[in-house]
Parts: structure tokens; C-alpha cells; sequence
């Protein structure tokens, strides 16, 4: 993507209008796409935003809270944890699971692109499969680091492109054909998951969404790390210090 280039999302009204749609069957269905595979990402980018006890954490479009409560488990009690979202029908599930893990977080209604807290607030700001939702990623991705400390670090876990051709047809064929089906069989909304497929299909990967944090001038240094040959990758940005 060259820098002049602008990358708009999906209107938001139309996301929070389809993950209340699936929110129900959101988690099984995850769990069951992914093979489990999605909890272990989400407990390598905890392991990768370089966490300690007692941070301040915030994880944007939070969902039912999975990232939210690894960074909990990270933090300790004398850390601080929010998991914010703006669709309610996600939120809704999310207190419930931190209780049952005896975590202590909050849960709230934001957007990710409009985020309502001060300047260098949190040591690390999470995203995970979210980003290519929002309306406007480079806008959410700015937000991000706005309220993030300097030398703080903005991760993102993001579906990607597999390199290796033969692995790509099949990845194509299993996230184009029984993603769907499956997300379609738990939650009753399969044309909600052939949006989301095709959304990540589109959505810049690797280098291409490097590009998109650099341009929020934001960040001192951004790297990326693929995982399962492509499947995701995590995006991890350290935020400038102030001039």
C-alpha cells in the first residue's frame, strides 16, 4: 500500500450490528474454526507486548474478553486491565468468564477509533481481529497509540496470507467454504462469517500493514511475526516518544 493511500473499513453500524448477530455461538465457533489454535496466539502476543505485573492494559474490541483476561493473568492484582468494545451483545458475555477465572477487569463500551481515554495512559493497547473491522484502521491504529505510554507497545493480532502456495489454496478453501458452514451451524448466521472471510481476504498483511502503522507516525519501530505459515500474524508497534 503506498502512503498516499487510505484504507477505509466497513461502516461501523454495520459491525456492531453483525457481531450482535453471532455473539451467542460467538466463542464456540471461534474455538472450533481455529482448532483451538487462536487461544495459543493470543497468549504469544501477551508474551510478545513484553507485559509485566502491575500494567496498565487496554484490549480494543475486546469480544467476550479471551485477550483481556491473558493480560489479567499476566498483570496480577495490581495491574490494571480494561477490555473495551462497542458492540454491547459481545461485552454482555465477558464479566461472567473474567469471574470464573478470578480475574478482576473492566469492561466497557468504546470505539476504537473515538477511544475515550487520556494520553499515555496504558503500557500496552491490544487488538486482536479487530482491526480490519473498524471503519478506519489507520484512525484506530492512531487512537491506539495516542493512549498507549511512550516506548509502550500497540499489538495487533490480524488473519494473514499464507506464503506457501500450496498451503494458500487450502487455507483459501477451508476460511472461502467451511469457515461458513461451520460459523453458519453454531450461531444460525452464515452470510455473517462470508463477511468476515472476505474481510480478511482483502485486508492487508505483512509489510503492507506495517505500512498502514507508519502512517500514523506513531511508532519508533513496528515489526511482525507469522503464525502457522500465514495463517495470522501479530504486529507489534513501540510508540514514540514525545519531541
Amino acid at each position: 500500500m503506498k502512503p498516499s493511500e487510505t484504507l477505509s473499513g466497513p461502516p461501523a453500524e454495520d459491525i456492531q450490528s453483525l457481531f450482535q448477530s453471532i455473539s451467542s455461538g460467538y466463542d464456540t465457533a471461534n474455538d472450533v474454526m481455529t482448532g483451538g489454535m487462536a487461544r495459543l496466539w493470543r497468549k504469544k502476543l501477551v508474551q510478545r507486548s513484553q507485559a509485566q505485573p502491575g500494567d496498565a492494559i487496554l484490549d480494543c474490541a475486546t469480544g467476550t474478553g479471551d485477550l483481556a483476561i491473558e493480560f489479567a493473568k499476566v498483570v496480577g492484582s495490581q495491574g490494571e486491565v480494561i477490555g473495551s468494545d462497542f458492540c454491547q451483545g459481545m461485552l454482555d458475555k465477558a464479566p461472567a468468564k473474567a469471574e470464573k477465572n478470578g480475574l478482576k477487569i473492566q469492561f466497557e463500551i468504546a470505539d476504537a477509533t473515538n477511544l475515550p481515554y487520556e494520553d499515555h495512559r496504558f503500557d500496552v493497547v491490544s487488538i486482536a481481529y479487530g482491526i480490519r473491522n473498524v471503519s478506519d484502521p489507520v484512525k484506530a491504529l492512531s487512537e491506539m497509540a495516542r493512549v498507549t505510554k511512550p516506548g509502550g507497545r500497540v499489538m495487533i493480532l490480524e488473519t494473514g496470507d499464507q506464503q506457501n502456495p500450496l498451503l494458500r489454496k487450502g487455507f483459501q478453501f477451508y476460511f472461502k467454504y467451511i469457515v461458513p458452514r461451520i460459523g453458519g451451524l453454531i450461531t444460525g448466521q452464515k452470510s455473517a462469517y462470508e463477511y468476515l472471510q472476505k474481510s480478511s481476504s482483502k485486508f492487508p498483511s505483512q509489510q503492507n500493514f506495517i505500512d498502514l502503522m507508519n502512517q500514523t507516525q506513531s511508532f519508533s519501530k513496528c515489526d511482525f511475526i507469522s503464525l502457522m505459515g500465514g495463517a495470522s500474524f501479530i504486529y507489534r508497534g513501540v510508540v514514540n516518544s514525545p519531541h
